[in-house]
């Protein structure tokens, strides 16, 4: 995956996967490859459902509040699935890091991948930079990326909905 690991696509690709999760392992291959990285083998039923489960896992983590219990929880999950930082030259478009071995199967290079792009977002930008919309009624999760990282809503959508359904509330 030609991504900085430091940067946020990992973390994005999370998110839109955790709020749309892929019905069938050829769409997480799509969603996959759109998101920049090389999936050039057939995705397994098994890898499907396994991504499935971590990304059940990684909204659990966004759910929670405190500082301490999501650094616990992240801890837990890099200790189970992290793996050795390698070398690679895959694609010969030059030398860059990868947060895991060659070969393994795409539940996971994403467990490992998100895993630790999620530390490094939460520990440079804030460890509240993780969570569930606020709009009541939407359980989507959204990664704050914003300057000044107030982001409380998964959407401008959600976020002018909840404004007008406060406004009206304040009205009557």
């Amino acid at each position: 995956m030609r991504v900085n690991p430091y940067g946020e696509d990992p973390v994005r690709l999370a998110v839109r996967l955790a709020n749309d999760p892929p019905d069938d392992p050829a769409e997480l291959a799509r969603i996959c490859n759109e998101a920049g990285m090389v999936v050039d083998w057939q995705v397994s039923a098994a890898e499907l459902a396994d991504t499935t489960t971590f990304l059940d896992q990684w909204r659990a983590l966004a759910a929670v509040a405190g500082e301490r219990e999501r650094a616990e929880l992240l801890n837990a999950s890099l200790a189970a699935h992290a793996t050795h930082p390698s070398l690679t030259d895959h694609d010969g478009r030059g030398w860059h890091l990868h947060y895991r071995p060659a070969g393994l199967s795409l539940d996971r290079v994403l467990r490992s991948m998100i895993n630790v792009a999620t530390a490094l977002h939460l520990v440079t930008r804030g460890m509240h930079r993780l969570g569930i919309c606020a709009a009541s009624g939407c359980a989507r999760v959204y990664a704050d990326f914003t300057r000044p990282g107030t982001q409380r809503y998964c959407s401008t959508r959600c976020a002018n909905r909840d404004a007008v359904r406060r406004h009206r509330s304040r009205r009557a």
